[in-house]
């Protein structure tokens, strides 16, 4: 299935409680399972928890229940997880799941598994099919591939909408308004997917509406190489104090990457051009 082909998974998950007169109810693990089973190999997360129970509200999810993961839950066999949690807790009356969705302690379960021991009690299962984009199957892995190499094109049409961050306005160097363009310096909610560089990007304060802006992901390494990544973000034609404001950060289209610059006249006559080069991709 392409992307323009797709059902939302909502609107199959819709269709279905409507015929069985019953709820939406999406179940999401906090933390990621990885998390606990593999740490060292956790992956960034797209979303945070948060933000994640606010793209359900988008789509029409009646609830959301958030199931704490954790090693005694990855313990449960197969045929307890569906006994125990979806037809047990959750009262499951059809069930909607990802074609390669897998369950159960080691991952035994698997969707052929999950019809033949939901069907057995007269519970529907709906399997979603792959969603190509580009070619590509549309994944989470994929995603992040995307956002690693600034393909922030792809990565839009493969979440259906522009990937964004959300964080609050904290205290920093104060570089920016020293050399005549003060930037917020943003402590995001989840470690960044996304590459480094400079990005045409939008900011909302508050919930409100989004400002055009350019951000830097880096390590000011004209000035001092940190070590850890910022985020800043300068917002073009407003003035304002934005410290200790709840903002959320989408990323637009990359602009470069982040460079060392011989002098901080060099600098800011680049930050000039990236400001230029950002107005028209954020035109309305």
């Amino acid at each position: 299935m392409t992307a323009a082909g797709r059902k939302n998974p909502s609107s199959r998950a819709r269709a279905l409680a409507d015929r069985h007169a019953a709820r939406t109810v999406a179940l999401t693990f906090d933390p990621h399972p990885s998390v606990v089973l593999a740490p060292a190999h956790a992956p960034a997360m797209l979303t945070s928890l948060a933000r994640r129970l606010e793209l359900f509200a988008e789509a029409g999810v009646d609830a959301v229940v958030v199931e704490p993961f954790t090693r005694a839950l990855a313990d449960i066999p197969a045929a307890g997880f569906v006994d125990d949690i979806v037809l047990g807790a959750l009262r499951a009356r059809a069930i909607v799941v990802g074609y390669n969705f897998s369950y159960g302690q080691g991952g035994a379960g698997n969707t052929d598994s999950l019809r033949d021991h939901a069907g057995a009690v007269g519970v529907e299962v709906a399997i979603v099919p792959p969603v190509t984009v580009d070619g590509d199957i549309a994944s989470s892995t994929r995603i992040r591939h995307h956002l690693r190499a600034g393909e922030l094109g792809r990565v839009e049409r493969m979440l259906g909408r522009r990937w964004d961050v959300d964080g609050v306005v904290v205290h920093g160097a104060e570089r920016g308004r020293a050399i005549g363009v003060p930037t917020a310096n943003i402590a995001p909610d989840l470690d960044l997917a996304i590459a480094p560089g400079i990005y045409a990007v939008t900011l909302a304060v508050d919930g409100g509406p989004a400002m055009p802006a350019v951000a830097s992901l880096g390590t000011n390494p004209t000035f001092v190489e940190q070590g850890k990544l910022v985020l800043e973000v300068h917002v073009l034609d407003w003035a304002g104090d934005l410290y200790d404001r709840r903002v959320r950060t989408t990323f637009v289209a990359r602009l470069r990457d982040e460079l060392k610059f011989s002098s901080v006249d060099a600098l800011i006559a680049q930050i000039h051009q990236d400001i230029a080069d950002a107005r028209p991709l954020l035109a309305p």
